[in-house]
């Protein structure tokens, strides 16, 4: 039996995507620690799992990314948040190595401070990407702006002039303060995303194709272990029990970010639609104003209950609720707020699995038939949902972690879906 630490950051989106590997690897006979938000220490440990709380200081940090103008702002304003949250979290991750002295690490790609304090140390360790990692590659966009794959000269033209405008300020952002954390470490300097985040020996990544871009120069250690969909255990409510008929569900993200226009949007556009619409608004709840006979808000109720009867799914674009959807192959429309929402709009629009809308250009007449539209592309739900069951899912991410700890040996072509998806 090994330990296992696995470390997160104050995210419900990045902890609950973790939790079936994490109960994979429990499974196993491996024992299984887990720092995690406060306030989430009860539901990770009726898992079974042990948990502790990471440093309040941390979680005092707040995202203000959802304030930007536009991408390139966004994913600047997220590297400050990361620079400032890795002060404690590596530290933080430290204290927890030197308590529990753990066979292998399992960190969030978001904490990088306790990335530094893993690279540092001796401990075999993993990331962990909840959401697809902005690394380049020739077959793909530049992460942040959304944009489709596009090929020949003029595409390769707007990736070129493309990425140094977005990704490249960002980059620009982090070098400094980054790097003097880095230093305090004793490691070298990174001075560009690929170089940041292929610093572990094993990256896993929840996504995998259709649904993920094809990244056949992605190195190796990159696994695309599939779309894990997890809610705390619970019972199905009984108001949604007494609900007949077909569901949509609309949703907005789990962390702040200012998008209550888009439930508010939803409630004018499906007012008259031929099913029950159930919004979640798990950030808190706020005035929608009168909800029409066919429309249910709540804060949160698990998204499988909903979904298992949908026929289609509206969402802020957040990777959890998307590809909750998109694994039960209902459709979605997504309407992106910002973070890495517009990568994952293009994403769906790219696999055939569903419609998006801009945040700039939101109106009830425009999600009203971009969503009528997305009921119609079922097909393109059910083939991506059948490549995250290819990609192996919490199986595939344990064996990946046992392969770190020398317990399972790499075989040839083995997991090949999730490496070349």
């Amino acid at each position: 039996m090994s330990r296992i630490l696995a470390y997160t950051s104050p995210a419900l989106g990045h902890l609950f995507p973790m939790v079936p590997v994490l109960l994979e690897l429990h499974r196993r006979g491996h024992e299984v620690h887990v720092r995690t938000l406060e306030s989430q220490l009860e539901t990770v440990r009726a898992l079974g799992l042990q948990a502790d709380a990471i440093d309040h200081r941390v979680a005092a940090i707040e995202a203000e990314d959802h304030l930007a103008r536009g991408p390139r702002q966004a994913l600047v304003s997220a590297t400050k948040t990361f620079t400032d949250r890795a002060k404690f979290d590596g530290p933080d991750l430290a204290a927890a190595v030197e308590q529990l002295d753990p066979d292998v690490l399992l960190v969030d790609a978001n904490s990088w401070g306790a990335a530094c304090a893993a690279e540092a140390g001796n401990t075999p360790w993993a990331s962990w990407f909840p959401y697809t990692p902005p690394l380049s590659s020739a077959d793909a966009p530049p992460f942040g702006p959304g944009f489709l794959p596009a090929h020949g000269v003029l595409g390769r033209l707007r990736d070129k002039i493309a990425r140094p405008l977005v990704l490249g300020a960002a980059e620009k952002a982090m070098a400094t303060p980054l790097n003097t954390l880095r230093d305090n470490y004793g490691l070298p300097p990174v001075h560009t995303a690929d170089e940041l985040f292929l610093r572990a020996p094993l990256v896993l990544v929840t996504t995998s194709g259709p649904f993920e871009y094809g990244h056949s120069d992605w190195d190796p250690r990159i696994r695309q272990i599939g779309a894990l969909t997890w809610d705390p255990p619970t019972e199905e409510p009984p108001w949604l029990r007494e609900i007949d008929g077909p569901l949509a569900l609309v949703t907005t993200s789990s962390e702040y970010q200012g998008d209550e226009q888009l439930a508010r949007t939803a409630v004018a556009a499906l007012a008259d639609e031929p099913y029950t619409v159930i919004v979640t608004l798990p950030a808190g709840m706020t005035n929608l104003g009168t909800l029409p006979p066919n429309v249910r808000a709540i804060e949160f109720v698990p998204h499988r209950y909903v979904l298992e009867r949908s026929v289609v799914a509206v969402t802020h674009g957040g990777m959890g609720a998307t590809q909750k959807a998109l694994a039960l192959g209902v459709p979605v429309c997504v309407v992106p707020w910002g973070r890495d929402q517009l990568e994952v709009a293009a994403r769906v629009v790219h696999s055939g699995s569903g419609t998006r809308v801009s945040r700039r250009r939101l109106t009830p007449h425009r999600l009203r038939e971009a969503v009528r539209s997305a009921v119609t592309k079922s097909d393109g739900a059910r083939r991506v949902a059948n490549g995250y069951l290819a990609a192996g899912g919490a199986n595939a991410g344990g064996n990946a972690i046992e392969q770190l700890l020398g317990k399972t040996p790499y075989a040839p072509g083995q997991d090949k879906a999730t490496r070349t998806a």
